[in-house]
């Protein structure tokens, strides 16, 4: 045997070793994640799946019948959905609102104030209670002989008194502003964090050149916030559209007369009280479709700064 065979027979398997040895990582990683990409599928694709299915085939007393969209066409034309579609899209209103209080706050904790630490720490504490332990507070809060129209009678104030969760003209303002109370937190813990992050530099050399304050903010900080004001922005829209349920329920049951009636809770009556699976899927599917839609924009808006800057 010639020296070159036998050296061409110790190269070939080392050849293999590193090839293995490279794919094994690889190898691993997926294994790693299969449980997890199986508990995903199970849970979530084939829900999916199961929800369109279910959308589609409207049958008589629960019987599944042929594929059609009459689930579709029956919520589309039904007021009591437009009415909820009408009162998720109100809510969006307070994005805005939470976005500015977050941000005033985190700009005054920002500044050095004495005790802001504890103060940061109040704001948050809502933020960690339990929504319906939060919406049975300010029931005894806000009912028509709560704690708040007493307030306003002890000081005289008896013609700002009003029914705050019982009157159709107030009450979907008042559910605003438990969700703008509970997510404020939220915000303040963010926006203060990115604060912290920021090198302080740049404020120093701004202070230098100038800025006041307002300047200061506007011109340096915020450009800098952008990414996390994005992202609080957007799951703040997530939250109006489809996480409201609870709020709802542990206040008002979408009453008086439907006044702060949700898409949520189109769903769950449709589902659990009604009894009417097939239209209670075809609104998650149209809800799901909205909030996809929304995220997508959003994401879409991010990469198009981000290829700005």
């Amino acid at each position: 045997m010639s020296s070159e065979t036998h050296g061409a027979e110790l190269v070939a398997p080392r050849r293999r070793t590193r090839i293995g040895g490279r794919w094994r990582p690889v190898l691993t990683a997926y294994v790693l994640i299969l449980p997890a990409a199986a508990f995903i599928g199970v849970v979530f694709i084939y829900s999916l799946i199961r929800l369109g299915y279910i959308s589609v085939h409207t049958g008589n007393n629960g019987d599944e019948g042929p594929a059609n969209l009459t689930a579709y066409r029956f919520i589309v034309d039904d007021p009591i959905f437009r009415q909820a579609v009408r009162h998720n899209l109100l809510l969006l209103l307070s994005v805005p609102v939470v976005t500015v209080l977050a941000l005033s706050i985190a700009f005054v904790l920002h500044e050095g104030i004495r005790g802001w630490r504890l103060y940061r720490t109040v704001v948050f504490i809502p933020y960690m209670l339990a929504i319906p332990v939060l919406g049975t507070t300010f029931v005894y809060l806000l009912s028509l002989n709560g704690a708040l129209n007493a307030a306003l009678g002890g000081l005289g104030l008896d013609g700002l008194q009003q029914d705050w969760l019982g009157d159709p003209s107030w009450v979907l303002s008042s559910l605003a502003s438990i969700i703008v109370y509970h997510e404020l937190g939220f915000g303040v813990v963010l926006f203060t964090a990115r604060l912290l992050s920021l090198p302080e530099e740049v404020d120093q050399a701004a202070r230098i050149d100038g800025c006041s304050w307002w300047q200061l903010r506007r011109r340096v900080t915020l450009p800098q916030m952008r990414s996390v004001i994005t992202a609080f922005v957007t799951l703040e829209l997530i939250t109006m559209l489809s996480w409201v349920f609870a709020y709802v329920y542990s206040t008002t049951k979408g009453g008086p007369n439907f006044a702060s009636y949700v898409l949520e809770f189109y769903i769950f009556d449709n589902a659990f009280t009604f009894r009417s699976p097939t239209f209670a899927a075809a609104a998650a599917i149209l809800l799901l479709l909205a909030t996809t839609a929304l995220i997508a924009i959003q994401v879409r808006r991010t990469q198009v700064e981000v290829n700005v800057e």
